[in-house]
């Protein structure tokens, strides 16, 4: 993270902040942050008002010890910038105090500041906090914020409120759940095109910029170009994954998690393929940490981490798997709930798609793209005609650390695991 956009300050000018409490919401490449103080005073003045960007280590406030430091603070602190005032409507009074303010160093503004996301529910002073979704669907809805009470962090209120007093409950998107092993390989999820609300594209004829998600990930894709890639597919008979599949999910396991366990067993047997390159030579990681694409609702994607996904209990897994999923979309994740997958998996099987590659994300060696699981008509060996299910795979990796025998190895172990022993992954 090198900038973040201050989406609400918590605290007005004169507020007391105690050390350790949340004086604003920033947003970072990939979620909302808390930023807490660092030490107990009274918030004198705010140098950045909400909606501007600031670089990590840029002064946007200040907290001074006692109240009767807060007028010289006011008066020796610098007017913030012309082009960083706020467009969001606030009733501001025409005095200079009047713009909320609080001070907070750089570093809280960096991806260290603690990251509980949007908040939301009423702060101590009995003024609702709101995630910036939840306020822009509630206006869409028609939902009066006051009556709310939110399930967030501190009570913050998010966007599964909003929606749930609409009328319109959701529940957190299962990748794949329901369907065959076709649709769900651990990738894709959240967001769907049927969500109208809430995102960040344009109708027809409109210009919109990218918000600091989409950025974030632009900036990734690009850095992707430079690397020297190959692709590699492979075709993968589900049968036997789907029939294990109908035993589990029973008992709480959802597809993205059988396959995520697939992927990370297969990857332990081979460590080239969940080693990436670095500035001194090639990086082998101690953990099988598979990250999953996400898209968001407002736009751009997410990578949440199933972290020792190869030594972790498929049953766990999926506990793990659905709570990353809800914190996902409410922009809850910690950094290194997102930023630490070795290898990754994509899927659009949703979608229908037969086949698809996918971009390598930076600081990783390989990601693995997965299509639609359909029947298909097979030759045995012995020239026997039947019908399966089969979904293709498609392997983009780094050639500085991945060879193509690497990867059709390992892709190899992955179709033997998933045809003929996918029960062994519950053991």
């Amino acid at each position: 993270m090198t900038e973040g956009k201050i989406v609400e300050w918590l605290k007005q000018p004169g507020d007391k902040v105690e050390r350790g409490e949340s004086v604003l919401v920033v947003e970072s490449d990939k979620a909302d942050m808390d930023v807490e103080s660092f030490q107990e005073g009274y918030l004198a003045a705010v140098l950045m008002p909400a909606g501007s960007t600031a670089p990590v280590g840029e002064t946007i406030g200040l907290i001074v010890e006692t109240e009767a430091e807060i007028a010289d603070a006011k008066a020796k602190a610098p007017t913030a910038a012309p082009s960083a005032a706020p467009t969001a409507p606030a009733a501001a009074a025409p005095a200079p105090p009047a713009p909320p303010a609080v001070p907070v160093a750089p570093a809280p503004l960096a991806a260290t500041a603690p990251v509980s996301a949007p908040v939301a529910a009423p702060a101590s002073n009995g003024r609702l906090i709101v995630s910036p979704r939840a306020r822009k669907l509630a206006s869409q809805m028609g939902v009066d914020l006051a009556g709310l009470r939110g399930t967030g962090p501190n009570g913050r209120i998010q966007a599964e409120d909003v929606e749930k007093a609409a009328g319109r409950p959701v529940t957190p998107p299962r990748v794949g759940e329901g369907t065959s092993a076709a649709a769900v390989v651990g990738a894709s999820v959240a967001a769907s095109s049927s969500a109208p609300s809430g995102n960040s594209f344009g109708a027809p004829g409109d210009t919109v910029a990218f918000n600091t998600l989409q950025a974030a990930v632009n900036r990734n894709m690009e850095a992707s170009l430079a690397v020297p890639c190959f692709r590699v597919g492979y075709t993968i008979t589900t049968d036997k994954l789907d029939a294990f599949y109908k035993q589990v999910k029973p008992k709480g396991v959802t597809m993205t998690a059988l396959l995520a366990k697939a992927v990370a067993v297969t990857l332990a047997r081979h460590p080239q393929v969940n080693a990436a390159t670095t500035a001194s030579g090639m990086s082998y990681p101690a953990e099988v940490n598979v990250a999953v694409a996400v898209a968001m609702e407002d736009g751009g994607l997410i990578t949440p981490v199933l972290r020792n996904a190869d030594r972790t209990d498929l049953y766990e897994l999926s506990r793990q798997w659905g709570d990353l999923v809800k914190r996902s979309r409410s922009k809850q994740l910690q950094p290194e709930e997102y930023s630490t997958g070795t290898f990754t998996l994509s899927n659009l099987g949703m979608f229908g798609v037969d086949r698809f590659d996918a971009i390598l994300p930076p600081g990783t060696g390989a990601i693995l793209a997965v299509a639609a699981s359909r029947p298909t008509v097979v030759a045995g060996k012995d020239g026997s005609i039947a019908v399966k299910r089969q979904m293709q795979v498609n392997l983009t990796a780094d050639h500085r650390v991945i060879y193509g025998a690497d990867g059709a190895a390992f892709l190899k172990d992955l179709a033997e695991l998933i045809d003929t022993r996918p029960e062994s992954l519950a053991l």
